[in-house]
């Protein structure tokens, strides 16, 4: 029989940018009236239909939909006509469909639920969900979309995306054309709360963060937050959100009373308990689901709260009593237990002074306030950069660099933030070029000693550096630490970055004491003007753990090891390349003690984490995985190593040897010769 599998939303071989689907299995389809109707009627309200004839390529195509998306199998004519429960009545069964998405919509309970747990006081290893750093990030990029300068382009921008998605869907075109007509700020609840395509594109952006989608969408998320504003309560309250979570996301809820909690979606809610009840109870789930509802306290007398609003007069649905909680809001976990076969979670609405996060989150927010040039895009182009989203910010800067004439002050920062892109994917020579004409730049618009120039002579001894050029890249951070010294005095943190890169260059030279120095310096300063959990302090603590194993004291550098690692987790996203080198390099540790089964552990998440975020080709990957094979696969865990390898790519000859610089430099390793000369100032692990 021939196969037919073909789409009628969006090119085949583009993201469902939706959460539902619908997959239509059908021996014969034809063009029959009722089909094409029926097909019309669907995708109202679901717009991606795959429609196919051939069993295995469906099952296929189920099984590569993200596991957290949501598929409406139909199953039509002699495929389903002997399987219970399955209509093969085209009207009815569509009307069913129908009835059950408007539902779904209605009362929100089968809607998934992006949730983020900050662990205020675990080992990020062993905490529930290890997204520490990921709690972070979501945090700030919420807040840099919301701060951004809106433009009068960002409208057409976003329905002209819109318009590529739903190209065949003319239901959905006609609400996309209404709303680029009669869109006004003051209605952006109105549109938030209707069945159209704002609600299912946003919301499945911020649960995937898809950067592109919520870039187009600030403005719209700007207008609903000043309408929260404005009809912000005033009175406490207590409010209701009934919920059907995986067994997975219960036992995280349950090992996180006391916790910090984020939901990275506006957050509905109602003031009817048993309203809230009913609509949990009348869902149908599976037995990997679980009923759960979230009883919430909501207090807007706190400080530094996000805003809340009963909008039932601002709704779509003027009948309900429905209150909108901002999206980022945070909240602690006060206890959660089950109720008659449903949990109940009790959680209170806090202040962003109240949580243990706020001390490196503002520090962080405030760092990219002070690089801020003026230019929104460029300021989340940093952080995209800082959260190791590195074709992103690629993506952005470029942008920027299209859309601001040839003499205007921010194309220096610009230029240099694509040299620390480039220079992180490994293109030396390009991220070189691009750090040349950031000089350029600021030799026409700053002073010989501005900090901005020290930056940039900081960040090409950092690309001399991996590429293996010592000379230059000393030569290079001594300038920049002779300006900020001039400029900053001793103690400041930019100061302390020069003794960092510089303590790496004498390292990499053998001269242990001098690296130790330089290292120690860079730290103190740290651990004086950041929190106890930055990524800065962080990166210090792993150097100095490379430097003690360096010298022969293994048990020093694996103390050391774990509490970078420990601090990264808790401060970066959870696939960054910092923590993988982290467990690159113990890795190489265990090996060296011999210890094959946590050696592999820690290459295996090395390598899944650079395989996430690194170019198929990159070297680094290949290095990886032949020291998995180097160390570990003359071993008893042989079957383990060969079956993980096997897969891996393996770098050639000819890039080896500085992809070996860069990865053994960046991650401080330097484990090939072992030395027992002494140093002075040995700091205790416990002090950091």
């Amino acid at each position: 029989m021939a196969t037919t599998t073909h789409s009628t939303s969006t090119e085949v071989h583009e993201n469902n940018l939706e959460t539902y689907s619908l997959v239509w299995l059908e021996s014969a389809m034809n063009e029959a009236n009722e089909y094409i109707e029926a097909q019309k009627r669907l995708r109202k309200l679901i717009n991606h239909l795959k429609i196919f004839d051939d069993v295995e390529q469906c099952e296929s195509y189920m099984r590569s939909v993200p596991k957290d998306d949501r598929i409406i199998l139909i199953i039509s004519d002699q495929l389903g006509q002997d399987i219970e429960g399955i209509s093969t009545k085209v009207n009815a069964l569509v009307d069913q469909i129908l009835l059950d998405q408007t539902t779904r919509f209605r009362n929100k309970v089968d809607e998934i639920l992006p949730i983020n747990i900050f662990n205020s006081g675990t080992q990020a290893e062993k905490s529930t969900t290890g997204l520490n750093g990921q709690f972070v990030f979501s945090q700030l990029l919420i807040d840099r979309l919301l701060r951004m300068k809106p433009k009068v382009t960002d409208k057409n921008e976003l329905t002209d995306r819109c318009k590529k998605f739903y190209k065949n869907n003319s239901s959905e075109l006609a609400i996309i054309q209404e709303f680029e007509k009669d869109y006004v700020s003051d209605r952006a609840l109105w549109w938030y709360t209707r069945e159209s395509f704002l609600y299912r594109l946003l919301n499945k952006a911020l649960r995937t963060q898809d950067i592109d989608l919520l870039f187009l969408f600030r403005f719209f998320m700007c207008d609903i937050q000043k309408q929260l504003q404005k009809l912000q309560c005033s009175t406490f309250l207590r409010v209701y959100r009934g919920q059907v979570i995986s067994k997975d996301e219960l036992d995280t809820l349950k090992t996180s009373t006391g916790q910090f909690i984020s939901m990275n979606s506006f957050l509905s809610t109602s003031l009817d308990r048993r309203l809230a009840l009913s609509f949990l109870s009348s869902s149908t789930i599976s037995d990997d689901l679980q009923r759960i509802l979230f009883e919430i306290d909501l207090d807007p007398t706190l400080a530094g709260i996000k805003p809340f609003a009963d909008i039932t007069s601002s709704s779509f649905f003027t009948n309900e009593q429905e209150v909108l909680i901002m999206l980022g809001s945070i909240f602690r976990l006060v206890n959660i237990d089950c109720q008659n076969g449903v949990w109940i979670a009790h959680m209170a609405m806090c202040s962003d002074n109240d949580n243990s996060l706020k001390p490196i989150y503002d520090y962080m927010k405030n760092e990219y306030d002070e690089n801020d040039s003026g230019s929104s895009d460029f300021s989340f182009g940093i952080l995209l950069f800082k959260m190791g989203q590195y074709d992103k910010a690629e993506k952005y800067c470029n942008r920027l660099l299209s859309e601001l004439p040839r003499d205007h002050p921010d194309l220096a920062p610009c230029y240099h933030n694509l040299g620390m892109v480039a220079n992180h994917k490994g293109k030396y020579d390009t991220s070189l070029e691009w750090f040349a004409k950031a000089l350029e730049m600021y030799n026409k618009t700053r002073q010989p000693d501005d900090p901005v120039v020290a930056t940039t002579y900081n960040s090409i001894g950092e690309v001399h550096f991996r590429k293996g050029n010592r000379t230059n890249a000393l030569e290079s951070f001594k300038k920049a630490l002779s300006i900020r010294k001039k400029r900053f005095g001793e103690e400041h943190l930019q100061v302390a970055m020069c003794y960092h890169n510089m303590g790496n260059v004498y390292q990499e030279e053998k001269k242990f004491q001098e690296a130790f120095e330089c290292h120690q310096k860079s730290l103190m300063i740290r651990q004086k003007y950041l929190p106890t959990d930055h990524p800065d302090i962080g990166a210090s603590v792993h150097c100095i753990a490379s430097i003690y194993l360096c010298l022969n004291y293994p048990d020093l550098a694996l103390q050391y090891y774990n509490r970078a690692l420990e601090i990264y987790q808790k401060s970066l996203p959870s696939q960054h390349q910092d923590i993988a080198m982290s467990h690159y390099n113990l890795g190489l540790l265990y090996a060296g003690k011999e210890d094959f089964q946590q050696a592999l552990t820690h290459f295996q998440k090395a390598s899944t984490i650079f395989h996430v975020t690194l170019p198929s080709t990159h070297p680094f990957i290949g290095i990886v995985n032949q020291d998995i094979q180097r160390r570990c696969c003359g071993t008893a865990l042989a079957p383990w190593c060969c079956a993980w390898t096997d897969s891996c790519v393996t770098p050639t000859r000819s890039c080896r040897p500085s992809a070996r610089r860069w990865g053994v430099l960046t991650l401080g390793g330097l484990i090939g010769v072992i030395i027992g000369k002494p140093i002075k100032g040995f700091i205790d692990v416990n002090d950091v």
